[in-house]
């Protein structure tokens, strides 16, 4: 048995426009040092799936970088390894340059490529599902039971908002899928939701690609799944750890914040024996801290000079808080520059941002303050 994966790189890029303007999902920084690809690359690495396809659309180059030739991940490799599927490369591509909006449309245009996929069972991943998942036991549970396709589902309380974001799936007391409900605009409590990981076969995946080709299918939960519950064997894999997906610049934020204020997240995420999140290696110099320096309650990356004061807040590598300058719940990303005498408070900074002496912002834990990438103040 042989088992290869497929991540779908830009499905979710408009939640968190802000971010995904020079970027794809993919490639958004988090957690101090980290992309949100790292969380599905590494969960596949660590499952021994050692042929990946990155499926990309557009604004791909800071992923390429991020990735190279996947050494980092062991994913270096003659036979397998990673790989980089740019759009519109076959032709089944929208022959009208559009961009595909749904994981169907993408492996629509990626059929070619699926058909040459050597290995027996394929597992689909968003980038950006944030967890660590054991796919091997997975991967198992799917294949004991005989099943058509197995999706990864987590047991959530819903409110009426947070139910329209998601699909939540129905079971049976056998984990047989029964019915799927996509985005309910009226649904309020607890219930299955969909984490957007799946096993299935790479003989019946072609098959779906191929059918939904043939009838113009647009979107698997829609147009596949919930034709075909009622006499495919579909299941449910159980995953009761740590879970967050980035729904929107909000959701960023607090996910983020809750990496530092919940010892038991950190631990779920990065404190698994034998489950380590990798990410790109880079060779820098330990974070300097001055004598006058005051840092509490935060994650901070190698490579920063800190003169100032930092609460509650994440700073990626390379970040300097200036002398006098108070940074407290603020997110900055990778070499951030603050002058002296700067006040930040919920602000997410962006690559090269430079703001400059005395400056005061602020923003809002529901509404943090965003500073775009390279931007002077």
């Amino acid at each position: 048995m042989s088992v290869a994966g497929i991540i779908f790189s830009n499905i979710h890029d408009n939640n968190i426009p802000e971010l995904t303007r020079n970027r794809t999902m993919a490639s958004v920084p988090f957690g101090c040092r980290y992309r949100l690809i790292d969380f599905t690359l590494s969960n596949m690495v660590n499952s021994n799936i050692t042929n990946v396809s990155v499926i990309t659309h557009y604004n791909y180059q800071s992923l390429m970088d991020h990735i190279g030739a996947g050494k980092d991940w062991d994913l270096a490799r003659r036979s397998g390894g990673i790989k980089i599927l740019p759009p519109f490369i076959t032709a089944y591509a929208n022959n009208v340059n559009s961009l595909y909006t749904t994981r169907l449309e993408a492996l629509k245009n990626v059929n070619n490529s699926i058909s040459k996929i050597p290995d027996d069972y394929v597992v689909l991943s968003d980038c950006d599902v944030i967890c660590n998942v054991d796919l091997n036991d997975m991967i198992k549970n799917h294949i004991e039971n005989d099943a058509d396709l197995t999706i990864a589902v987590k047991k959530v309380k819903l409110n009426k908002e947070q139910a329209k974001i998601n699909v939540l799936i129905d079971s049976d007391e056998n984990g047989k899928i029964v019915d799927v409900k996509a985005y309910p605009t009226s649904f309020k409590g607890t219930a299955d939701i969909n984490l957007n990981i799946m096993v299935v076969s790479r003989k019946y995946l072609q098959e779906i690609v191929l059918d939904s080709i043939a009838h113009n299918y647009t979107s698997l939960t829609k147009d596949v799944i919930l034709r075909n519950v009622k006499r495919k064997n579909y299941r449910i894999y159980r995953y009761d750890g740590y879970f967050a997906c980035i729904t929107s610049t909000q959701d960023y934020y607090k996910s983020s914040m809750e990496l530092i204020n919940d010892r038991s997240i950190r631990n779920q995420l990065f404190g698994i024996k034998d489950r380590p999140v990798y990410t790109k290696v880079r060779n820098s110099a330990p974070t300097y801290y001055s004598p006058d320096a005051k840092v509490k309650n935060s994650l901070i990356a190698d490579g920063c000079e800190i003169y100032g004061e930092v609460e509650n807040s994440i700073l990626f590598r390379g970040t300097k808080i200036g002398k006098g300058t108070v940074v407290k719940n603020c997110i900055l990303f990778q070499d951030t520059y603050t002058g002296e005498n700067v006040t930040l408070n919920c602000v997410i900074a962006d690559k090269n941002v430079v703001i400059r002496d005395n400056k005061h912002l602020s923003g809002d834990e529901t509404l943090p303050f965003y500073l775009a990438k390279g931007k002077m103040i």
